[in-house]
């Protein structure tokens, strides 16, 4: 008997997810990938990899005319031992050394700025080096694109701005954040790259570098294989974050155990091969549920 074919979103697409284990031909990835959009984490990741494609971006969401990109990361972990983990959908750095992070975010239930708090924190902790003055802090942007209008004013570009007081006095620590919604059309130019984020259209040549990025991603063989090669690695990524998260689970389940039986935090943290820190917070979890 043959299987139905599952439909899924282009966009929430995570090759590795659970519940979509069976094998993913070559065609059907490439039939996916012409579907992707900008609004896609992953699609957005590659296409931005391109520092040219990247630089018309920026550009046009910051309003820096003359911005130059030096160097693009995409899917670029920070990580602590004792913290969250983030992971940046694309991080890149200008040639005075200002850093730019753009992020994808497609649910509205993820608390906006607290996320970002914690993202720009993550990343002032990686690129100040120890020994390293404050004041040698790179200034910052943190643009934030959701498919909705998170705010719900009515507007495709929310700045954050600070001030001392009523406004009146600036209030300038290097850091710049800029909330960007593909939701709404205001008319601007913001706006009508939006417009182009939503689509991905490869024939589409409004867009400059980034439309010429697009075109190779989807229309040409060396970009297909470039997505393809993406799409195999998210899938091994998925499978590790599951292994370590079932590794994880059970840990806990023995710290737990081990607790219960009256063991020392020590000789727990010991027995699960796990930071005492770590373990005390998953005593502390537990405990709180009980």
């Amino acid at each position: 008997m043959r299987m139905k074919k599952k439909e899924r979103n282009p966009n929430e697409t995570r090759w590795g997810d659970a519940g979509y284990d069976r094998i993913i031909s070559r065609e059907e990835r490439i039939a996916e990938i012409r579907q992707f959009t900008l609004l896609s984490d992953v699609f957005l990741s590659v296409a931005l990899a391109d520092p040219a494609a990247c630089q018309h971006v920026l550009r046009i969401l910051t309003g820096i005319e003359s911005l130059t990109v030096k160097e693009v990361r995409t899917q670029y972990t920070l990580s602590k031992i004792q913290s969250h983990s983030a992971r940046l959908d694309v991080l890149a750095e200008d040639g005075d050394g200002t850093l730019y992070l753009i992020e994808i975010q497609r649910k509205d239930t993820v608390d906006h700025p607290r996320r970002i708090r914690f993202y720009g924190a993550m990343a002032d902790c990686e690129f100040l080096e120890k020994g390293r003055e404050y004041k040698d802090l790179p200034e910052r942007y943190v643009i934030y694109i959701s498919e909705t209008d998170i705010w719900k004013k009515g507007k495709t570009v929310y700045p954050v701005r600070k001030y001392l007081g009523e406004k009146e006095i600036p209030y300038d620590d290097g850091e710049h954040i800029i909330y960007v919604n593909a939701q709404v059309d205001d008319g601007s130019r913001i706006a009508e790259l939006m417009k182009y984020f939503r689509t991905a259209d490869p024939e589409d040549n409004s867009e400059g570098e980034l439309s010429k990025r697009v075109r190779f991603l989807k229309e040409e063989e060396g970009g297909r294989k470039t997505m393809c090669e993406v799409a195999e690695k998210i899938e091994r990524r998925g499978e590790q974050i599951g292994e370590q998260r079932g590794r994880e689970a059970k840990a806990r389940d023995t710290a737990r155990n081990l607790s219960e039986m009256g063991m020392s935090l020590e000789k727990i943290a010991q027995a699960v091969d796990e930071n005492i820190n770590v373990v005390r917070q998953w005593l502390s979890g537990a405990e709180s549920k009980s």
